[in-house]
């Protein structure tokens, strides 16, 4: 574990203006950390970002006695918020999620906010709204929801079954201004993937939606949405026995958009492990692309981290090794 990286990105991300972070999250690579290495890394930018900004520990799992304890390390270190993913893999029912799940760490941890995370593409379950707005009638700490769900019609069940003080927050950066933008949904904000890479964008696309300004708000999604379309890269690959359609899967793609950038140095924990030939160059062309458009984008990198964009994109050292040889 690189700690002063993480701390130089926790600094990057205070400098940008952006209002929270949330270290450990499910999408990132903590299903890859030992629970020693996941506190660790909680409490290592809970410390880097001070006060200045939100900290919200990602703490959920597939098992509730770890999530309750994942839930206290943070509560006992002094943390107030929580982000907690659908059980994975076990399948439960959206009863079950409700009743062995949330509701016995919102009864432990009155005092800390959580947040259900919803994406049931990777937890094969789902918390539904109708559970979800009886947890939220019946549990104050139980305010907001990071939807993920891909579906309009199901953030505005959310909607209509929490109430209008509840916080949805979107965790599809593609469709966050949708969801912001429809008057069934009213969506607050993102807990956002390439956030990690262009915070200041991201935060201004977010900031001109909830001033109301619909104009800026979408010249800067139309402008991100390349870099939006990076959290999955999809390619055909050949094989020795023929095509192969291989999609490479948030933290992957970022995290090499990251190492091409300079930002950070390393590779994913397996199984995750490198991206294509052809992924890097999907990569390396939006970048350039990205570049050549609203340098704004990435010149904060630059500054925050001691690199030139334009030699990062241009000379083939900088991304050697990102990709697999061959299939």
């Amino acid at each position: 574990m690189d700690w002063e990286s993480l701390r130089t990105l926790v600094e990057f991300q205070c400098s940008q203006g952006i209002t929270g972070v949330v270290p450990a999250g499910t999408t990132g690579e903590s299903p890859t950390l030992s629970w020693d290495e996941h506190n660790r890394v909680i409490e290592t930018v809970f410390d880097a970002a001070r006060s200045r900004i939100e900290t919200i520990a990602g703490t959920g799992s597939n098992s509730t006695d770890e999530a309750l304890e994942a839930t206290r390390h943070i509560a006992n270190r002094g943390l107030r918020a929580a982000l907690l993913v659908d059980p994975y893999y076990n399948g439960p029912s959206s009863l079950e999620i409700r009743r062995e799940y949330y509701e016995p760490i919102a009864e432990a941890f009155p005092d800390i906010q959580l947040i259900p995370y919803i994406i049931p593409a990777r937890t094969g379950t789902q918390l539904l709204p109708q559970d979800l707005g009886i947890l939220a009638a019946n549990y104050p700490n139980v305010s907001g929801v990071k939807e993920a769900t891909g579906s309009l019609d199901n953030a505005r069940l959310t909607r209509n079954y929490c109430g209008q003080n509840f916080s949805i927050i979107s965790g599809d950066d593609d469709k966050t201004l949708a969801l912001m933008s429809d008057q069934a949904v009213r969506c607050s904000g993102a807990i956002s993937v390439i956030s990690n890479v262009v915070p200041a964008a991201t935060q201004g696309m977010v900031q001109a939606a909830l001033s109301g300004d619909w104009e800026k708000a979408q010249k800067m999604a139309s402008a991100l949405q390349s870099l939006f379309g990076l959290v999955t890269i999809k390619t055909e690959e050949s094989s020795q026995l023929g095509p192969v359609s291989v999609r490479a899967r948030n933290p992957l793609p970022v995290k090499t958009v990251m190492s091409v950038l300079g930002m950070i140095d390393g590779p994913c924990r397996p199984p995750l492990g490198r991206v294509t030939k052809q992924g890097l160059e999907t990569i390396l062309h939006t970048l350039r692309g990205v570049w050549a458009s609203n340098p704004e984008f990435l010149e904060p990198i630059e500054r925050a981290f001691d690199v030139s964009v334009a030699d990062r994109l241009q000379i083939p050292r900088h991304w050697e090794g990102l990709a697999y040889g061959g299939y």
